[in-house]
């Protein structure tokens, strides 16, 4: 765990050196590349959604490519495209952007839903299937989606299998008053972006990811997970709620998420703190509950306070003196 500290510092450190006040959505954005999920950031214009990919990239030494999508993305746009060489008479493959380590869908909402499927493959299984062809991407790859949640003309909503694709839903939020003024003064001459610099390697994220994998998790931690999930299959409130696919989106995020805050064990309170950005934007509420205003958000608040808390002793070394 003493390198997997240090290298977690360095690139925090070096992330929240441009993106100022935000060192919660840093660490939990960080969890989700390390337990190799993807993230939908979703927040007004202008709170520095695609600067924190690419904060991420360039501390990483990770490859960064942006999308814009626009009504008229096309698939082939996303995923590449063969062309014809006149001298070799054959069809050469030129790799679209979804060739790259980190990718961010600019404004994903923007897309039609042809072209919003092109990230689908990618996302789900780490390789694009193009002319009878399949690719591998080069890992670690992270895809980056943003959307603006109060502008609806022009938008194409992500469907739910989609929607499911993301392991979690971010939102940036505004900065405190003092860490805007703190921004103003680092751009008055230039970006801070212009002079980030990589302090890990690819490699080292994988060896990360690797090493996430081994983060303990009690079996009372496991089955509270369960009972959060099952919870939402439950409520009266919502025609669908968690899959199994959430459990374990929920399951891999807190062994990444304790790792990023330096233990090598997972406790209950990961459990709350991620249950919101992994398991909200997968609930459905069925129409009558929407008419009475009630939120994804206050359903799961709900479900929460209601499901006991486990208790005891959660690290590996002390959980063999407790039985399960």
């Amino acid at each position: 765990m003493s390198e997997f500290r240090e290298t977690i510092k360095r690139v925090t450190a070096n992330i929240e050196s441009v993106i100022l006040d935000k060192s919660a959505v840093v660490k939990t954005a960080l969890s989700a590349m390390l337990a190799g999920g993807h993230v939908l950031l979703e927040d007004v214009p202008g709170v520095a959604k695609t600067m924190l990919a690419r904060a991420i990239a360039i501390s990483t030494g990770c490859e960064f490519r942006r999308v814009q999508c626009t009504p008229d993305l096309l698939p082939s746009d996303v995923t590449g495209v063969s062309v014809f060489n006149q001298e070799t008479r054959q069809f050469e493959f030129r790799p679209g952007p979804i060739f790259s380590q980190i990718v961010v869908a600019d404004e994903i909402n923007r897309a039609t839903p042809r072209a919003q499927s092109a990230f689908l493959e990618a996302m789900a299984e780490g390789q694009v299937s193009v002319d009878g062809k399949t690719y591998p991407l080069e890992q670690p790859f992270l895809v980056f989606a943003t959307q603006n949640p109060v502008e609806h003309e022009g938008t194409f909503p992500l469907p739910e299998a989609q929607l499911d694709r993301f392991m979690l839903r971010l939102s940036m939020g505004y900065p405190s008053i003092g860490a805007e003024l703190q921004l103003l003064e680092n751009v008055r001459v230039k970006h801070p972006m212009d002079s980030l610099q990589p302090v890990a390697e690819p490699g080292a994220i994988l060896r990360m990811q690797a090493g996430v994998r081994e983060i303990y998790i009690h079996p009372k931690v496991r089955e509270y997970i369960l009972r959060l999930v099952h919870r939402t299959r439950d409520s009266t409130h919502l025609t669908l709620g968690g899959s199994p696919r959430a459990s374990m989106a929920l399951f891999r995020s807190s062994q990444a998420f304790s790792a990023v805050n330096g233990r090598n064990y997972v406790i209950p309170d990961d459990i709350k703190l991620l249950a919101h950005p992994v398991l909200e934007h997968r609930l459905i509420l069925n129409p009558e509950s929407r008419l009475r205003r009630v939120t994804t958000h206050s359903v799961l608040r709900d479900i929460i306070a209601e499901v006991p808390v486990p208790a005891g002793n959660w690290s590996a070394k002390e959980s063999k003196r407790v039985r399960p």
